[in-house]
Order: C-alpha cells, then sequence, then structure tokens
C-alpha cells in the first residue's frame, strides 16, 4: 500500500483521517480503478461511501467520459425502469418524447448507483441483464440496445439479510459484488472523530466569521466513547450545532451532554415487534411489503367468510325444500324449553348472525317442525340440527325468525 499515494488521494478529495480501514478502502478503489469489474461498497448511513465511486472513476480509462449518480431509493419504483433504461414515446402516461436513460447517456462512461438495495425486483432482473451483456431494452421498446457502463453500486443495507427475505436477487448480488469495498463507521475511526470535530468547527468559523469551537480533553473522551450511528454525518451537524447555539467556545463535557442523545450506546436501526418476533426494518419499503402481506392475508379471511356464507346459503335453501314437505299440524304455538343445552352460546351466535334473513319465506309447517325436533331431542340444538340436516347456527337464526327463543337472562340462568 503506497501511502504517499494514498495521502495525495485525501488531499484532492478532503478526506481527514488516518485509520487503517479507510486507508485500505481507498487503495482498493485506486487498484480497481483500472479495470470494469464491478464494485460494491457496503458500510452504515453517513459514512462518506460516495467518495470511493468518484475517486475510481476519476482514475479510470473513462474519466474523461460521463460520471452520474443515482440513488436509486429516492426514485418512485413506477418510474425508475424509465430513469434508468429511457423510454419510448407515448409508453405510458406523461411520454410525450423518447429518453435514452441513464444506461444510455453515460455510455463508456460510471454509473454509481446509491442504495442499490432499494431497487425493485424487476429492476434488479433488468439491471442482472445489463451488467452481463450490456444490453437492455426501453420501457415500452422493442429494439435490444448496447451500453458500455462500468456500475459501481453502494448500500447500508445487509443484503444477505434480503436475500434470506426475498427482496434482492442472489445472483445479482454475486454479479455486484466482484470487488467489495468496506467503508468504516466513524465508531470504528478513533482519533478520526477529533480531527473530523475540529475540520468542522473551522469551517464553521470561517463561513461565518466567528471564533471556531474547541473541546476540553475530557469533552474529547465523550466524543470517543459515542457510538455515533448516525456517523459522520451526525458527527457534522452536531458540530455546526453547537458553533451557532453555545455561548461557550470551549466545550466541556457537561455542555457537551446536552447535545448528545442519551441513548449513545445504540446503533442499531428501530426494532418493530409482531406476532412475539423482532424484524429490523432497514427501509420504509420493508414496512410497505409488511403491510401488503397482512393486506393479503385479511383477504384470504374475506374469502373464507363468502364462502362460509354461501354454504349457509345452500343450507337455508335445503331447509326450505325439507319443510315444504312435512304435513302441517293442527296444534298451535306449542312453544319450546326455556333450557336449550347447546355447545354454541347464544352471544357466539350473535357475533356471527347476518342481519339479513336471506328473505326466507317459510310457513307454518317449518315452524312447526321446528318445535317438534327440538321437543324429540328435549331443547338440544345440535341434535335437533342435525335431524333437521342443517347447521346448529342456522337453525338458530329460524328459531329467532319464528321468535322462539328464550329471553337472554332466562338463557344465561339455565347455562349457570
Amino acid at each position: 500500500m503506497d501511502i504517499n499515494t494514498i495521502q495525495n488521494v485525501k488531499r484532492r478529495y478532503n478526506i481527514i483521517g488516518n485509520c487503517d480501514a479507510l486507508n485500505r478502502a481507498i487503495y482498493v478503489a485506486l487498484q480497481v480503478a483500472s479495470t470494469d469489474l464491478s464494485v460494491l461498497i457496503m458500510g452504515e448511513s453517513g459514512v462518506g461511501k460516495e467518495i470511493i465511486p468518484r475517486i475510481i472513476h476519476d482514475n479510470s480509462p473513462r474519466k474523461h467520459n460521463k460520471y452520474f449518480a443515482i440513488n436509486c431509493g429516492s426514485i418512485p419504483e413506477g418510474t425508475i425502469d424509465s430513469e434508468l433504461f429511457g423510454h419510448e414515446r407515448g409508453s405510458f402516461t406523461g411520454a410525450i418524447g423518447e429518453s435514452e436513460g441513464y444506461f444510455g447517456v453515460a455510455n463508456n462512461g460510471t454509473l454509481f448507483l446509491d442504495e442499490v438495495g432499494e431497487l425493485p425486483l424487476a429492476t434488479q432482473a433488468r439491471l442482472l441483464r445489463v451488467l452481463e451483456t450490456g444490453e437492455y431494452i426501453r420501457v415500452g421498446g422493442q429494439d435490444i440496445r448496447k451500453t458500455n457502463v462500468r456500475i459501481v453500486a453502494a448500500t447500508n443495507v445487509n443484503l444477505q439479510v434480503a436475500i434470506n427475505e426475498g427482496r434482492f436477487r442472489e445472483d445479482l448480488y454475486y454479479r455486484l459484488n466482484t470487488i467489495p469495498i468496506q467503508m468504516p463507521s466513524l465508531r470504528e475511526r478513533g482519533d478520526d472523530i477529533i480531527r473530523l470535530f475540529k475540520l468542522f468547527a473551522r469551517n464553521m468559523a470561517e463561513t461565518y466569521h466567528f471564533p471556531p469551537i474547541s473541546l476540553t480533553p475530557d469533552a474529547e473522551r465523550l466524543m470517543l466513547k459515542y457510538k455515533w450511528p448516525g456517523n459522520v454525518r451526525q458527527l457534522k451537524n452536531l458540530t455546526e450545532q453547537m458553533s451557532v447555539i453555545s455561548t461557550e467556545r470551549v466545550i466541556d463535557a457537561d455542555l457537551l451532554k446536552q447535545y448528545i442523545p442519551q441513548d449513545k450506546e445504540t446503533t442499531q436501526l428501530a426494532v418493530i415487534q409482531h406476532d412475539n418476533k423482532s424484524h429490523q426494518y432497514e427501509s420504509e419499503r420493508e414496512i410497505l411489503f409488511n403491510l401488503l402481506r397482512e393486506l393479503n392475508n385479511n383477504m384470504g379471511d374475506m374469502r373464507r367468510e363468502l364462502n362460509e356464507l354461501r354454504q349457509r346459503m345452500q343450507e337455508n335453501s335445503q331447509l326450505s325444500n325439507h319443510g315444504s314437505n312435512l304435513p302441517a299440524f293442527n296444534h298451535q304455538d306449542e312453544g319450546i324449553p326455556e333450557k336449550l343445552s347447546h355447545q354454541t352460546t347464544i352471544e357466539e351466535a350473535e357475533a356471527e348472525e347476518i342481519s339479513d334473513t336471506d328473505n326466507l319465506n317459510l310457513n307454518e309447517a317449518n315452524r312447526q317442525m321446528l318445535v317438534r325436533a327440538l321437543e324429540k331431542h328435549g331443547g338440544n340444538r345440535r341434535k335437533a340440527a342435525e335431524e333437521l340436516g342443517i347447521s346448529d347456527r342456522t337453525l338458530y337464526r329460524r328459531l329467532k325468525d319464528y321468535g322462539l327463543l328464550p329471553p337472554k337472562n332466562s338463557d344465561k340462568q339455565s347455562q349457570e
């Protein structure tokens, strides 16, 4: 590793820090720049991944051609294919003209795909084809086009987890990950934290013409101990905030604690509890996928309830046909025993009852048939329903239609 070359690159791109992991990332970027191999940059949000593809492009044979940095997570799913691969005129609403797309415009140049883990699966398949063959088709088109683009991708998502969850193609992962570069988090960079703080404080002082802030030794120890979940971006924001708000130009530990969040040990993304299991959502897209899965489950429940309703209507029809063949009875208003022993409680039956009684048109013979069946079985609705060839829930609805149910209070007392 040529330290002098690395230091020159740092000065050119204003990179502050001297930790081994950072130097290693720059070294690999310089080594791979002269090739056309795909590069995958991995690291947490805010570590400065975007500087690596710029180093690769500027030190490659493509340096005189175009370079585009694309944030895949900021482009809507419905338009991302058009943005990347272009579209034909009239291929969708609003396509008033043709578009080359980034792969067409950046031919012979470099494309930096930031947050590549946010790409939809359909777009991932298109990207894989470009990486393997250099061919792509515009949205709404049929002609196969060729492009010679160098791809550098970056992600703050654990792609192995995304592959296991079906959110990222495994073949695309290995195609992008030809040369992996790991960017270190700020908490892994040691004294670079203090160097970066001094740089940000000096820049603020020069921009707004006030004395720069500085840290006492105990404040520096606190800065080194903090985990910095937002990495360099968080440190920059905190330094700028203290530079403007604090009336003290020398920041001690007590004053620093007012600006550093209390949960200083936290470095993980939010965890949502669901069904007694923990799931780590690394993007808003994952939350949306889970909501869609729950909606699909709800639709399945609705289909099952509809099938059950159809079955009940068939049972109603069978009961009407059965009752029409029964002889009429001479006696009237025989009533039924108040104590009805049944497995399904009245409250359960009422919860499942459908307010519309299916426009039943049962005659008096049906009523007498229900009474006779209940008397025969001592008020046991399940046995009476079996004899009539209907479900006990259907029997309950028939009893309610004819006003043959005992009052709720007496029914509850009989159950006690």
